[in-house]
């Protein structure tokens, strides 16, 4: 048998590229420094005007991006069989949205239904300043 190990071909996507796939998922991972430490969790998520908004509960530790703060949100594709994949990283800045107009625009917005029970009537909105993303493709060398 000859020695062959995986390597990994990374490919840059596209400015484009990234904003359709953002557009065809819902369900991403947030991160951010938190008072207690840093944080990843998972949200179900829109697009919604350029922006990205989610629900949350007043209570929970997510409630704590109603003040603005830095942000990271990940989505992916991953196929361990086929050893290939995707990824898209959103940076940007995370508030709470207050403004009575956009809270009844917010609510009409398809596919913004936590997964999570329980009173979640607290948006939060990512102003993106940042998208990037890469696909990957293991080959045997």
């Amino acid at each position: 048998m000859a020695d062959e190990y995986p390597t990994a071909e990374f490919t840059p996507l596209s400015p484009t590229r990234c904003r359709e796939l953002l557009e065809s998922q819902s369900i991403g991972r947030v991160a951010w420094q938190a008072a207690d430490g840093p944080q990843i969790l998972p949200v179900t998520y829109a697009c919604h005007d350029g922006t990205i908004i989610f629900r949350t509960s007043p209570y929970g530790v997510l409630s704590e991006l109603v003040r603005p703060t830095d942000v990271a949100l990940e989505i992916d594709e991953l196929d361990p069989e086929g050893r290939r994949g995707w990824s898209v990283v959103v940076q940007g800045r995370a508030q709470g949205v207050a403004e009575p107009d956009q809270l009844v625009r917010m609510w009409t917005v398809s596919g913004v239904v936590p997964w999570a029970s329980g009173i979640r009537n607290v948006f939060i909105q990512i102003i993106p300043h940042r998208i990037s993303g890469r696909a990957v493709a293991a080959r045997l060398t």
